[in-house]
């Protein structure tokens, strides 16, 4: 295939998303939080965009990203550019009329590298005429034919909370319900529902869609046992993606837990926090700072409603408030910590605790020092507070066995259902077989020799 970009000596270089491109062109998108995410692309689909959420899930990610991203890379990173790139070979899309969406924060790490990351994978691949669109609120980059309008701007706001609303409750329900499927089809019921409402404005009438999603999910018949929550924290991909975590909801459910895992409207709060503190800080662009206020009040508002509708069902635990988690991390982090999750992450253990979820699993991704120091790294500082705490962490990178991963997961399981007086079944209590050296072997990826950056 013919490379479009320029020789290598003068670097991959950017090619324009055009106003052209709207018409022709599909936008591919990465998945990460199935439930926002159906909602977010069909947002996009009303302002005109084709846009395709990709649902892989299989070993041959991992293999691409390998083949395409230098090993030292963080594994996010390469999962996101594999499974991008394991898209444009499968033969399913014309590459001359297909784009790529990535989100950027404009964080410290690859937050900020991804672009430059991936348009060395496509140059390489003779794929350098694909543009790709940033999806950021920092100025990163634009291109002229990828703008979100106002109008879009408010569905998405309404979108991430209406997708935070589902998943908090839909994981209070998986555990103890007495048909199997019927929660997930339920929150499949309603992301249909919620996906149909953004083409009028339907979607505003918060009140009573929450009324009516909290009455759907409260008459799942559940069984009555032992509630043992354990929370997921970590890297904001490895905590919510499937790929990335290995299933790691599923497999709690399927040990007896329930999965506590906090709204992404909580990281978003967080990324707007810490620009109005960098702008009351240094200064800058007072104007840019007052928006960020404003839209973190919104959401703010938005996150509340959430709470109270719950509160007032009265079926269901309901989240904790951002402005809280902020307080909790008085004394064991500063606020200044802000690369990655920073501090963000801390307190989500600490408001887990706080809350009577003492159990937690720590997703820890290879490659991402900051997230290892807020982590990894707080841990004992927490314990040394709260002795109770049963927290593991657990490392995820290409040539990490799911089996051993499960193992360290399931021996914190054990500590957690003495702690609770529960016993889970006999399936439940045997820890996984650990596999013989052959079949670690078979399992491992043959990694490529490192494409060097």
């Amino acid at each position: 295939m013919e490379n479009k970009c320029l020789p290598l000596e003068y670097g991959p270089r950017k090619v324009e998303f055009t106003p052209e491109m709207k018409a022709t062109h599909t936008i591919l998108v990465p998945m990460m939080l199935p439930i926002h995410f159906e909602m977010l692309c069909e947002i996009f689909r009303q302002e005109g965009y084709k846009v395709d959420l990709l649902r892989t899930n299989h070993r041959g990610i991992v293999e691409e990203g390998l083949k395409n991203v230098h090993n030292d890379t963080c594994y996010p990173a390469l999962l996101v550019i594999g499974q991008m790139m394991d898209a444009l070979k499968s033969g399913n899309y014309d590459l001359d009329k297909v784009a790529l969406l990535i989100t950027q924060t404009g964080g410290g790490c690859r937050a900020s590298n991804y672009l430059s990351l991936l348009r060395k994978a496509l140059y390489n691949a003779g794929m350098g005429q694909i543009p790709i669109v940033s999806l950021n609120f920092s100025g990163l980059e634009k291109n002229s034919g990828f703008t979100i309008s106002p109008r879009a701007l408010v569905k998405i706001a309404f979108a991430l909370t209406y997708g935070d609303m589902l998943m908090w409750i839909a994981n209070q329900c998986r555990t103890y319900e007495k048909i199997p499927g019927q929660t997930q089809e339920t929150v499949e019921r309603w992301t249909r529902t919620l996906t149909r409402q953004f083409q009028s404005l339907r979607f505003f009438f918060v009140k009573r869609n929450y009324r009516a999603i909290l009455k759907d999910f409260a008459a799942i018949e559940r069984i009555e046992k032992p509630r043992i929550p354990v929370g997921i924290v970590g890297e904001i991909y490895m905590k919510y993606a499937a790929l990335g975590n290995n299933s790691l909801e599923e497999f709690l459910i399927s040990q007896g837990a329930e999965p506590v895992v906090s709204g992404v409207t909580d990281f978003v709060l967080y990324c707007i926090r810490n620009n109005v503190f960098d702008k009351r800080l240094y200064g800058t662009n007072k104007r840019a700072g007052i928006t960020w206020a404003v839209a973190g009040g919104y959401l703010l508002s938005r996150q509340k409603q959430i709470i109270r509708a719950i509160e007032e069902e009265g079926s269901f635990q309901p989240p904790t408030l951002f402005t809280e988690l902020e307080k909790l991390v008085e004394g064991t982090i500063g606020t200044g910590a802000k690369m990655g999750e920073g501090w963000l992450l801390t307190s989500e253990m600490l408001e887990l605790i706080h809350s009577g979820v003492g159990n937690i699993v720590c997703t820890q991704p290879f490659g991402c020092l900051p997230n290892h120091i807020v982590a990894k790294g707080m841990i004992r500082k927490i314990r040394e507070a709260h002795p109770e705490a049963n927290i593991v962490a657990v490392d995820y990178d290409p040539g990490a066995t799911r089996i051993n991963q499960e193992n360290r997961i399931k021996l914190m399981l054990a500590n957690a259902f003495r702690n609770a007086g529960a016993i889970p079944n006999e399936e439940e209590a045997q820890p996984a077989a650990v596999p013989e050296p052959h079949e670690q072997a078979d399992f491992l990826p043959t990694a490529p020799a490192a494409q060097q950056g």
